[in-house]
């Protein structure tokens, strides 16, 4: 079920004393089979409604349709905001609905719920394979509990070298990047971040977190993964650009490519970042009608020899390439 469906769904069970999946499919624009497989899955997801069978039935939340929610308890607020915050695919619409539910909410419960909808950043560049079907990690929902109550954790950790170590940290946030889960924390030594498939345990200390003045969790983790991949590729190309084709460098090359300003010939200087200078020459090789790499001398010498080579072996008759 979409997130944006279930919030949409939520708040006609709030409005309304009591919908039927006719009501759901006309409101949402689906089908009727598509809204009682919606209103059934609500339920099955911790929400609390239920269905009232025969003539006159439809789906009530527990406790009636009362827009200050008392019917949920402070983990199932907190699990709806999980599911449809901001962190999640939801349309603007959507998310506006989210705020009005937070004003809705009994004063005890809108902190976490706060707390849960800001506690999830979603980035869909993976870094390496993806890993389709994987679980999430052990101690997932204990590290994001932490973040959401502001408690620190005793954390146990293995490092890619095999390394255990324990450490107190200060969880402040919990980022999804393509398959694979990360912890960004406090530490003694600073801001650190751990995957959390290579947490050994987490025991929650009891102790408040620090968390500094002004923290968002999307912009931090922008300036880690940053760093992260210009350590992952150092090498630098410098190179000019038609104006018009930067988009299409953009899609090429995502995050590894910096635009500057215009040239003196109109013409819009870029850095692109790679592993090392044959990746780079690799890569820049086949867009000679977009770019025009000015260095490193490393970079122009090995596109100069691939274009000697490609010379070479295309400029020979298609017979003697038979054998290849």
């Amino acid at each position: 079920m979409r997130a944006d469906r279930l919030m949409a769904i939520l708040l006609l069970l709030q409005q309304r004393e009591q919908v039927t999946a006719a009501d759901v499919a006309r409101e949402l624009e689906i089908s009727e089979r598509t809204a009682r497989r919606d209103l059934d899955a609500l339920g099955m997801a911790g929400v609390p409604v239920y269905s009232l069978q025969g003539r006159g039935g439809g789906w009530r939340l527990v406790g009636g349709a009362r827009t200050d929610l008392s019917g949920l308890t402070a983990p199932e607020a907190r699990a709806l905001f999980l599911v449809a915050g901001p962190a999640s695919a939801a349309t603007p619409t959507v998310k506006a609905a989210l705020r009005k539910l937070v004003r809705a909410l009994p004063k005890p419960f809108r902190a976490q719920a706060e707390a849960a909808a800001s506690s999830l950043v979603r980035d869909d560049r993976g870094w390496g394979s993806s890993r389709v079907g994987q679980r999430p990690p052990r101690f997932l929902d204990e590290l994001q509990d932490a973040v959401i109550q502001g408690v620190q954790v005793r954390l146990g950790y293995v490092d890619s070298r095999g390394a255990e170590t324990e450490r107190t940290v200060h969880p402040l946030g919990i980022v999804a990047k393509g398959p694979s889960w990360y912890l960004v924390c406090g530490t003694e030594a600073g801001r650190r971040t751990f995957r959390v498939d290579r947490v050994s345990s987490a025991e929650p200390t009891g102790e408040p977190v620090h968390r500094p003045d002004g923290f968002d969790l999307a912009a931090s983790w922008r300036e880690i993964a940053d760093e992260v991949d210009r350590r992952r590729t150092p090498m630098e190309a410098q190179a000019v650009c038609a104006p018009h084709w930067i988009g299409n460098l953009r899609i090429a090359f995502g995050g590894r490519l910096e635009v500057g300003g215009a040239a003196a010939d109109g013409r819009i200087e870029v850095v692109i970042r790679g592993h090392d200078e044959d990746m780079l020459a690799g890569e820049l090789a086949g867009l000679i009608a977009w770019v025009e790499v000015t260095g490193p001398p490393g970079v122009r010498h090995r596109l100069a020899a691939l274009g000697e080579a490609l010379v070479e072996r295309y400029r020979r008759p298609v017979f003697e390439c038979d054998r290849y």
